[in-house]
Protein backbone atom coordinates (compact mmCIF):
# COMPACT_ATOMS: atom_id res chain seq x y z
CA UNK A 1 0.00 0.00 0.00
CA UNK A 2 1.41 3.48 -0.74
CA UNK A 3 1.98 5.62 2.00
CA UNK A 4 1.15 9.60 2.11
CA UNK A 5 3.89 11.47 3.17
CA UNK A 6 4.34 14.93 4.36
CA UNK A 7 0.81 16.87 5.76
CA UNK A 8 -1.56 15.22 6.89
CA UNK A 9 -0.01 11.77 7.87
CA UNK A 10 -0.13 10.32 11.01
CA UNK A 11 2.76 11.06 13.11
CA UNK A 12 4.55 8.37 15.20
CA UNK A 13 3.56 9.38 18.51
CA UNK A 14 -0.05 9.62 17.81
CA UNK A 15 -1.07 6.88 20.24
CA UNK A 16 -4.98 7.17 20.71
CA UNK A 17 -6.92 3.86 19.11
CA UNK A 18 -8.74 4.33 15.56
CA UNK A 19 -12.66 3.67 14.83
CA UNK A 20 -13.76 3.42 11.77
CA UNK A 21 -17.84 3.76 11.93
CA UNK A 22 -19.79 2.92 8.71
CA UNK A 23 -23.25 3.99 7.77
CA UNK A 24 -25.39 1.74 5.39
CA UNK A 25 -26.88 2.94 2.27
CA UNK A 26 -26.53 0.62 -0.64
CA UNK A 27 -24.85 1.79 -3.36
CA UNK A 28 -23.91 4.77 -1.70
CA UNK A 29 -21.15 2.58 -0.02
CA UNK A 30 -18.06 3.62 -2.33
CA UNK A 31 -18.15 7.03 -0.58
CA UNK A 32 -16.40 4.75 2.47
CA UNK A 33 -13.94 2.95 0.24
CA UNK A 34 -12.50 5.80 -1.17
CA UNK A 35 -12.39 7.51 2.30
CA UNK A 36 -10.72 4.40 3.84
CA UNK A 37 -8.31 4.38 1.01
CA UNK A 38 -6.89 8.09 2.10
CA UNK A 39 -6.85 7.31 5.83
CA UNK A 40 -4.88 4.49 5.41
CA UNK A 41 -2.54 5.73 2.73
CA UNK A 42 -2.15 8.20 5.96
CA UNK A 43 -1.30 6.22 8.72
CA UNK A 44 -4.62 6.12 10.40
CA UNK A 45 -6.00 2.00 10.68
CA UNK A 46 -8.36 1.38 12.68
CA UNK A 47 -8.05 -1.29 15.30
CA UNK A 48 -11.95 -1.20 15.49
CA UNK A 49 -14.58 -1.29 13.13
CA UNK A 50 -18.39 -0.66 13.19
CA UNK A 51 -20.79 -1.03 10.44
CA UNK A 52 -24.06 -1.46 9.17
CA UNK A 53 -25.69 -2.96 5.86
CA UNK A 54 -22.93 -1.99 3.28
CA UNK A 55 -20.66 -0.27 6.04
CA UNK A 56 -21.05 -4.23 7.35
CA UNK A 57 -20.46 -5.57 3.86
CA UNK A 58 -16.99 -2.79 3.67
CA UNK A 59 -15.56 -3.05 7.12
CA UNK A 60 -15.93 -7.24 6.67
CA UNK A 61 -13.78 -6.47 3.78
CA UNK A 62 -11.37 -4.06 5.65
CA UNK A 63 -11.11 -6.13 8.96
CA UNK A 64 -10.67 -9.34 6.70
CA UNK A 65 -7.33 -8.53 4.89
CA UNK A 66 -3.82 -7.87 5.82
CA UNK A 67 -3.47 -3.86 5.33
CA UNK A 68 -1.67 -4.02 2.10
CA UNK A 69 -4.74 -5.83 0.25
CA UNK A 70 -7.52 -3.92 2.06
CA UNK A 71 -7.71 -1.44 -1.08
CA UNK A 72 -7.08 -3.99 -3.67
CA UNK A 73 -10.07 -6.23 -2.20
CA UNK A 74 -12.75 -3.33 -1.61
CA UNK A 75 -11.95 -2.33 -5.47
CA UNK A 76 -12.41 -5.84 -6.29
CA UNK A 77 -16.25 -5.79 -4.64
CA UNK A 78 -17.07 -2.89 -5.73
CA UNK A 79 -15.65 -3.49 -9.40
CA UNK A 80 -17.66 -6.52 -8.93
CA UNK A 81 -21.25 -5.59 -7.98
CA UNK A 82 -21.16 -2.91 -10.70
CA UNK A 83 -20.56 -4.83 -13.27
CA UNK A 84 -23.72 -5.65 -15.74
CA UNK A 85 -25.72 -8.69 -14.60
CA UNK A 86 -26.90 -8.95 -18.11
CA UNK A 87 -25.78 -8.35 -22.01
CA UNK A 88 -28.04 -5.57 -22.69
CA UNK A 89 -25.68 -2.92 -24.02
CA UNK A 90 -25.99 0.70 -21.75
CA UNK A 91 -26.88 3.48 -24.37
CA UNK A 92 -24.17 6.74 -24.44
CA UNK A 93 -27.61 8.71 -22.94
CA UNK A 94 -27.29 11.67 -20.70
CA UNK A 95 -25.68 10.84 -17.09
CA UNK A 96 -29.66 11.41 -16.05
CA UNK A 97 -30.60 8.79 -18.02
CA UNK A 98 -27.94 5.99 -17.64
CA UNK A 99 -28.70 6.38 -14.02
CA UNK A 100 -32.20 5.87 -14.30
CA UNK A 101 -31.57 2.98 -16.35
CA UNK A 102 -28.95 1.29 -14.05
CA UNK A 103 -31.18 1.74 -11.09
CA UNK A 104 -33.49 -0.07 -13.23
CA UNK A 105 -31.40 -2.49 -14.01
CA UNK A 106 -30.86 -3.61 -10.70
CA UNK A 107 -34.16 -3.79 -10.03
CA UNK A 108 -35.03 -6.05 -13.11
CA UNK A 109 -31.54 -8.26 -13.32
CA UNK A 110 -29.85 -7.80 -10.10
CA UNK A 111 -26.26 -6.73 -9.23
CA UNK A 112 -23.34 -9.87 -10.49
CA UNK A 113 -22.36 -10.94 -6.89
CA UNK A 114 -24.63 -9.31 -5.00
CA UNK A 115 -28.38 -9.89 -5.17
CA UNK A 116 -30.70 -11.57 -8.21
CA UNK A 117 -34.46 -11.68 -8.68
CA UNK A 118 -36.01 -14.76 -7.60
CA UNK A 119 -37.40 -16.99 -11.05
CA UNK A 120 -40.57 -16.81 -11.71
CA UNK A 121 -41.52 -20.25 -9.99
CA UNK A 122 -40.49 -18.88 -6.63
CA UNK A 123 -44.19 -16.67 -6.70
CA UNK A 124 -46.16 -20.20 -7.14
CA UNK A 125 -44.90 -20.30 -3.36
CA UNK A 126 -44.89 -17.69 -0.43
CA UNK A 127 -41.23 -15.96 -0.93
CA UNK A 128 -39.81 -13.50 1.51
CA UNK A 129 -38.08 -11.21 -0.63
CA UNK A 130 -37.71 -10.16 -3.87
CA UNK A 131 -34.37 -11.19 -4.43
CA UNK A 132 -31.97 -13.93 -3.54
CA UNK A 133 -28.70 -13.16 -1.89
CA UNK A 134 -27.05 -16.24 -2.43
CA UNK A 135 -24.48 -14.59 -4.61
CA UNK A 136 -22.95 -12.52 -1.88
CA UNK A 137 -22.52 -15.46 0.03
CA UNK A 138 -19.93 -16.12 -2.73
CA UNK A 139 -18.31 -12.83 -3.02
CA UNK A 140 -17.76 -12.42 0.44
CA UNK A 141 -16.13 -15.49 0.77
CA UNK A 142 -13.95 -15.06 -2.29
CA UNK A 143 -12.88 -11.67 -1.05
CA UNK A 144 -12.94 -11.67 3.14
CA UNK A 145 -10.34 -14.02 4.99
CA UNK A 146 -12.84 -14.58 8.13
CA UNK A 147 -9.85 -17.07 10.22
CA UNK A 148 -8.20 -12.93 10.00
CA UNK A 149 -11.52 -11.44 11.62
CA UNK A 150 -11.77 -13.85 14.19
CA UNK A 151 -8.17 -13.30 15.18
CA UNK A 152 -8.40 -10.59 17.33
CA UNK A 153 -6.67 -8.28 15.23
CA UNK A 154 -8.88 -5.62 14.10
CA UNK A 155 -12.50 -6.09 15.93
CA UNK A 156 -15.57 -6.03 13.91
CA UNK A 157 -18.99 -4.75 15.15
CA UNK A 158 -22.20 -5.41 12.63
CA UNK A 159 -25.58 -4.13 13.71
CA UNK A 160 -28.51 -6.50 13.12
CA UNK A 161 -32.35 -6.34 13.81
CA UNK A 162 -34.13 -8.85 15.22
CA UNK A 163 -37.18 -9.55 12.88
CA UNK A 164 -39.26 -11.52 15.75
CA UNK A 165 -38.86 -9.26 18.71
CA UNK A 166 -37.59 -5.85 16.79
CA UNK A 167 -34.88 -5.52 18.77
CA UNK A 168 -31.23 -4.18 17.39
CA UNK A 169 -28.14 -6.32 18.15
CA UNK A 170 -24.55 -6.04 17.18
CA UNK A 171 -22.59 -9.01 16.10
CA UNK A 172 -19.14 -8.47 17.83
CA UNK A 173 -15.88 -10.37 17.21
CA UNK A 174 -15.67 -9.55 20.89
CA UNK A 175 -17.89 -12.41 21.71
CA UNK A 176 -19.26 -13.84 18.22
CA UNK A 177 -17.55 -16.03 15.73
CA UNK A 178 -18.22 -14.02 12.54
CA UNK A 179 -18.58 -15.79 9.42
CA UNK A 180 -20.62 -14.51 5.78
CA UNK A 181 -24.27 -15.06 7.50
CA UNK A 182 -23.60 -12.45 10.04
CA UNK A 183 -22.16 -9.70 7.30
CA UNK A 184 -25.44 -10.66 5.08
CA UNK A 185 -27.85 -10.21 7.93
CA UNK A 186 -26.61 -6.56 8.74
CA UNK A 187 -27.60 -6.03 4.88
CA UNK A 188 -30.59 -7.80 4.83
CA UNK A 189 -32.66 -4.88 3.68
CA UNK A 190 -36.15 -6.17 3.43
CA UNK A 191 -38.58 -6.72 1.25
CA UNK A 192 -35.65 -6.80 -1.07
CA UNK A 193 -33.04 -9.27 0.71
CA UNK A 194 -34.46 -11.42 2.87
CA UNK A 195 -33.63 -12.41 6.40
CA UNK A 196 -30.69 -14.76 7.64
CA UNK A 197 -31.44 -16.98 10.16
CA UNK A 198 -28.28 -17.39 12.54
CA UNK A 199 -28.97 -19.76 15.59
CA UNK A 200 -32.27 -20.18 14.85
CA UNK A 201 -32.95 -16.31 15.19
CA UNK A 202 -33.82 -14.36 11.93
CA UNK A 203 -32.28 -10.94 11.30
CA UNK A 204 -32.73 -8.08 8.95
CA UNK A 205 -30.91 -5.12 8.10
CA UNK A 206 -29.52 -3.11 11.13
CA UNK A 207 -30.51 0.37 9.48
CA UNK A 208 -33.98 -0.86 10.07
CA UNK A 209 -33.24 0.70 13.64
CA UNK A 210 -30.08 2.66 13.61
CA UNK A 211 -28.24 3.51 11.21
CA UNK A 212 -25.29 4.44 12.17
CA UNK A 213 -23.13 2.75 14.96
CA UNK A 214 -21.25 5.58 16.53
CA UNK A 215 -23.49 5.62 19.86
CA UNK A 216 -22.20 1.50 20.31
CA UNK A 217 -18.27 2.49 20.05
CA UNK A 218 -18.61 5.41 22.17
CA UNK A 219 -20.19 3.59 24.90
CA UNK A 220 -18.12 0.04 25.02
CA UNK A 221 -16.78 -0.65 28.08
CA UNK A 222 -13.96 -0.35 29.48
CA UNK A 223 -13.88 3.27 27.58
CA UNK A 224 -10.42 3.85 25.46
CA UNK A 225 -9.39 7.66 24.52
CA UNK A 226 -10.12 7.20 20.71
CA UNK A 227 -10.00 8.90 17.44
CA UNK A 228 -13.81 7.90 15.03
CA UNK A 229 -14.15 8.27 11.88
CA UNK A 230 -18.00 8.20 11.17
CA UNK A 231 -18.40 7.83 7.44
CA UNK A 232 -22.19 8.84 6.82
CA UNK A 233 -23.79 8.27 3.32
CA UNK A 234 -26.94 10.21 4.20
CA UNK A 235 -27.49 13.82 4.67
CA UNK A 236 -29.27 16.11 6.68
CA UNK A 237 -29.57 19.18 5.09
CA UNK A 238 -30.48 19.38 1.69
CA UNK A 239 -32.76 21.28 -0.31
CA UNK A 240 -37.26 21.58 -0.88
CA UNK A 241 -38.13 18.81 -3.42
CA UNK A 242 -39.57 20.30 -6.10
CA UNK A 243 -40.81 16.60 -8.02
CA UNK A 244 -41.80 13.42 -6.48
CA UNK A 245 -38.47 11.98 -7.33
CA UNK A 246 -36.41 14.45 -5.22
CA UNK A 247 -39.38 14.21 -2.58
CA UNK A 248 -38.42 10.28 -2.22
CA UNK A 249 -35.19 11.09 -2.03
CA UNK A 250 -35.17 13.90 0.20
CA UNK A 251 -37.19 11.47 2.32
CA UNK A 252 -34.55 8.94 2.39
CA UNK A 253 -32.24 11.34 3.45
CA UNK A 254 -33.78 12.48 6.77
CA UNK A 255 -34.95 9.28 7.44
CA UNK A 256 -31.47 7.50 7.50
CA UNK A 257 -29.22 10.51 8.64
CA UNK A 258 -31.72 12.00 11.60
CA UNK A 259 -30.29 8.71 13.68
CA UNK A 260 -26.58 9.59 13.47
CA UNK A 261 -27.99 13.13 14.85
CA UNK A 262 -30.18 12.12 17.43
CA UNK A 263 -26.88 9.63 18.73
CA UNK A 264 -24.53 12.59 18.38
CA UNK A 265 -27.02 14.55 20.48
CA UNK A 266 -27.33 11.89 22.75
CA UNK A 267 -23.46 11.35 23.02
CA UNK A 268 -23.52 15.03 23.83
CA UNK A 269 -26.60 15.07 26.61
CA UNK A 270 -24.70 12.41 28.05
CA UNK A 271 -20.91 13.71 28.63
CA UNK A 272 -22.76 16.83 30.35
CA UNK A 273 -24.79 14.87 32.61
CA UNK A 274 -20.93 12.49 33.71
CA UNK A 275 -19.64 16.19 33.91
CA UNK A 276 -22.01 17.60 36.34
CA UNK A 277 -22.23 14.40 38.36
CA UNK A 278 -18.91 14.20 38.70
CA UNK A 279 -18.49 18.25 40.13
CA UNK A 280 -21.21 17.52 42.22
CA UNK A 281 -19.52 14.60 43.30
CA UNK A 282 -16.39 16.40 43.87
CA UNK A 283 -18.47 19.65 46.13
CA UNK A 284 -19.53 16.87 48.72
CA UNK A 285 -17.97 16.22 52.14
CA UNK A 286 -15.97 12.82 52.53
CA UNK A 287 -18.50 11.27 54.32
CA UNK A 288 -20.93 11.73 51.40
CA UNK A 289 -18.74 10.92 48.75
CA UNK A 290 -18.31 7.74 50.03
CA UNK A 291 -21.82 6.30 50.35
CA UNK A 292 -23.03 3.83 47.93
CA UNK A 293 -25.18 6.67 46.05
CA UNK A 294 -22.27 8.42 45.81
CA UNK A 295 -20.58 5.63 44.31
CA UNK A 296 -22.86 4.48 42.07
CA UNK A 297 -23.20 7.93 40.22
CA UNK A 298 -19.51 8.17 40.57
CA UNK A 299 -19.47 4.91 37.78
CA UNK A 300 -20.30 6.87 35.22
CA UNK A 301 -17.58 9.67 35.32
CA UNK A 302 -15.13 8.95 32.59
CA UNK A 303 -11.86 10.76 31.60
CA UNK A 304 -11.19 9.25 28.31
CA UNK A 305 -10.92 12.04 25.49
CA UNK A 306 -12.49 11.21 22.21
CA UNK A 307 -12.44 12.88 18.84
CA UNK A 308 -14.93 12.40 15.94
CA UNK A 309 -14.46 12.97 12.38
CA UNK A 310 -17.36 13.06 10.55
CA UNK A 311 -17.24 12.48 6.77
CA UNK A 312 -20.54 12.66 4.93
CA UNK A 313 -21.33 11.75 1.58
CA UNK A 314 -23.24 14.67 -0.62
CA UNK A 315 -24.01 14.64 -3.87
CA UNK A 316 -23.07 17.24 -6.11
CA UNK A 317 -26.31 17.03 -8.32
CA UNK A 318 -29.66 15.94 -7.56
CA UNK A 319 -29.10 11.69 -7.77
CA UNK A 320 -33.27 11.08 -7.21
CA UNK A 321 -34.82 8.23 -4.82
CA UNK A 322 -32.86 5.39 -6.28
CA UNK A 323 -29.41 6.30 -5.92
CA UNK A 324 -28.93 4.27 -3.11
CA UNK A 325 -29.55 0.94 -5.85
CA UNK A 326 -27.89 2.87 -8.60
CA UNK A 327 -24.89 0.83 -9.20
CA UNK A 328 -23.08 2.40 -12.15
CA UNK A 329 -19.22 1.92 -12.63
CA UNK A 330 -19.25 5.29 -13.25
CA UNK A 331 -21.40 6.57 -9.97
CA UNK A 332 -19.44 4.24 -8.12
CA UNK A 333 -16.14 5.82 -9.21
CA UNK A 334 -17.37 9.31 -8.92
CA UNK A 335 -18.42 8.66 -5.26
CA UNK A 336 -15.43 6.80 -3.85
CA UNK A 337 -12.95 9.77 -5.74
CA UNK A 338 -15.29 12.09 -3.66
CA UNK A 339 -14.71 10.13 -0.68
CA UNK A 340 -10.76 10.20 -1.29
CA UNK A 341 -11.42 14.00 -1.62
CA UNK A 342 -13.13 14.76 1.86
CA UNK A 343 -10.95 12.43 3.59
CA UNK A 344 -8.22 13.99 1.82
CA UNK A 345 -9.67 17.55 3.12
CA UNK A 346 -9.74 16.33 6.86
CA UNK A 347 -6.40 15.16 6.73
CA UNK A 348 -4.79 17.96 5.22
CA UNK A 349 -5.24 20.38 8.69
CA UNK A 350 -5.81 17.08 10.52
CA UNK A 351 -7.18 19.10 13.57
CA UNK A 352 -7.62 16.72 16.37
CA UNK A 353 -3.63 16.70 16.38
CA UNK A 354 -4.05 19.77 18.85
CA UNK A 355 -4.26 19.28 21.90
CA UNK A 356 -7.54 19.34 23.93
CA UNK A 357 -8.76 22.22 26.06
CA UNK A 358 -8.70 21.47 30.07
CA UNK A 359 -11.80 19.85 31.18
CA UNK A 360 -12.99 19.31 27.52
CA UNK A 361 -13.28 15.29 26.73
CA UNK A 362 -15.03 15.01 23.56
CA UNK A 363 -15.00 17.36 20.06
CA UNK A 364 -16.60 17.14 16.92
CA UNK A 365 -14.62 17.90 13.80
CA UNK A 366 -17.19 18.46 10.67
CA UNK A 367 -16.19 18.55 7.04
CA UNK A 368 -18.97 21.33 5.98
CA UNK A 369 -18.28 23.16 9.30
CA UNK A 370 -13.97 23.24 8.75
CA UNK A 371 -15.00 24.38 5.41
CA UNK A 372 -16.84 27.25 6.60
CA UNK A 373 -13.82 28.00 9.50
CA UNK A 374 -16.32 27.31 12.16
CA UNK A 375 -14.29 25.77 15.53
CA UNK A 376 -15.16 22.01 16.52
CA UNK A 377 -18.15 21.23 18.98
CA UNK A 378 -16.66 20.33 22.47
CA UNK A 379 -17.99 18.49 25.12
CA UNK A 380 -16.85 19.12 28.81
CA UNK A 381 -16.48 15.38 30.31
CA UNK A 382 -15.05 15.23 33.84
CA UNK A 383 -12.19 14.57 35.06
CA UNK A 384 -12.28 10.91 37.37
CA UNK A 385 -9.86 7.64 37.95
CA UNK A 386 -11.55 5.75 35.10
CA UNK A 387 -9.31 4.08 32.60
CA UNK A 388 -8.39 6.36 30.09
Amino acid sequence: MKKTTGKGVRPPDYTKKIGLILQGGGALGSYQAGAYEALSNAGYLPDWIAGISIGAINGAIIAGNEPGKRVEKLAAFWDGITSPAHSIPIMPFSEEINRKWYAASALLFGQAGFFAPRPLTAWFGTPVSFYDTGALRSTLESLIDFDRINAGITRLSVGVSNVETGDFAYFDTTRTKIGPEHVMASSALPPGFPPIEIDGQFYWDGGLVSNTPLQYMIDDVPRRSRLMFQVDLFNAAGQVPHDLDSVLERDKDIRYSSRTRTATDMYRIIHDVRHNINTMIEKLPPELRATPEAQFLYEFGCVTQMDIVRLNYQSRSPEGQAKDYEFSPLTMKMRWQQGQQDALAMLDPSPWLVPMAEGSGARIFDLQALANSAAPQTTLMPASTHQA
